[in-house]
This record gives structure tokens, sequence and C-alpha cells, in this order.
């Protein structure tokens, strides 16, 4: 499969699963010097794989294809710059994640999953306007050290080595911020201590699904 047809693929299956709709969000495949992205304001099942833009991440957002690449081209672009093993970013306006981003509230270490983004919470990118560098800067520093974040009155966005990687910690994230919304309406969550989330990181390097 092309990264073009993967591309399409995950889009789908992302808006049939209820972790986006419409023409919101985005998702970028990294392939030696340039990345595949998805074009503004296309549908999920709109979308084809001869639509899916093309950029050089050594550019400033020069892009080939028949349709401009996503308003958010740049965050995509600047985490492959910074990040070598970065081969895929999936962002997404997931309706639990966004209810806790639009309060901006982080998500603590309330389950042991937390362990699958590099650390024990899930940060909330500062906000700015979508498609600015001063998002991308927020971005890259929510990232840091985690696979995941949340982006302030946004939506969240997840990377990692491959497409499948990133679209599981997708759905992960989405079913962090679900259980956490829910712990707190009941009284709060009860929060893991660094240890125990550095003792299921441990035991994910021997088990590593999507990828």
């Amino acid at each position: 499969m092309s990264a073009e047809e993967a591309i399409v693929a995950a889009a789908r299956a992302l808006e049939a699963a209820g972790l986006n709709r419409g023409a919101s969000g985005n998702i970028s495949v990294r392939e030696g010097a340039e990345m595949f992205i998805t074009p503004s304001s296309v549908a999920a099942p709109d979308l084809a794989p001869d639509l899916v833009a093309r950029m050089a991440l050594a550019g400033e957002g020069d892009w080939s294809g028949p349709l401009k690449p996503s308003t958010e081209w740049r965050f995509h672009r600047d985490i492959y710059r910074s990040r070598p093993n970065a081969g895929a970013v999936v962002h997404t306006h997931a309706p639990w994640c966004t209810v806790l981003a639009v309060a901006r509230r982080p998500i603590p270490a309330a389950h042991y999953m937390i362990a699958a983004f590099g650390g024990p919470e899930i940060r909330v990118a500062d906000y700015a306007r979508y498609g600015t560098a001063e998002l991308s800067t927020a971005v890259l520093r929510a990232l840091d050290g985690r696979n995941g974040c949340l982006m302030a009155n946004h939506g969240m966005l997840t990377v990692a080595a491959t497409l499948d990687r990133a679209v599981w910690l997708a759905h992960e994230l989405e079913a962090l911020a679900h259980q956490y919304v829910h712990a707190t309406l009941l009284g709060g969550a009860h929060v893991l201590d660094a240890t125990e989330v550095a003792e299921a990181a441990e035991a994910f390097a021997s088990y590593r699904p999507g990828g």
C-alpha cells in the first residue's frame, strides 16, 4: 500500500470510529526527505490517494498535488524535523480529547495505558491559531518526551514510527480522555505514581500493538 493509500484508509477509519468528522483533523506520513499529508478542506469520504499533497521536509511550504495541503502542515513538518524516528502524525478533533482540550485539562496517569505515551501526563499545548508557527512551537513543547498531546481549544495529536502505531495511539488517547472525564465526574481519578507508570512502560517494551 502506498503512503497516499494508507493515509486515505486511516482517515476513513478514524471517521468511522468517531475520532474525527468532516474535513477536521489531518494525517501525514514521512517518506524519506518528504511527507505526504491530507489536503485542506476535504472530508474523509471524499478523500482519494491522488488528492494527497506532497511536501519537502526541508522546504518552507512548497507542495505538489492537485489540492493545497492541510493548513496544519507546519507542525507536521516541524515534528519530523525534530524527531528523526517519527514516521507518521495523526491530528483529530476526537470528542473526549477535545472536551479536555477546551477545558485545558491535562490527563494524569489515571490508567496505566498512559505509559504508551512516554510519561505520566498528557500535556495540553498552549493555544495558538491553527496553521501558525506559534501553534507548531506549542505542539513541539507539549510533545517533548511524549508521543501525544492535547491542543488547547482544538483537539489532539499523536506521533509514532508508523501510521498504524499513530492511529492506535489516537484511539488510546481518546480512551484515556473518556475515562478521565468520567472518573472526574465521579469525584476524581486515583492517579498512579511514577514508579507504577515506569513499570508499565517497561512491560510495554516487549508488547507493542500496532507495529
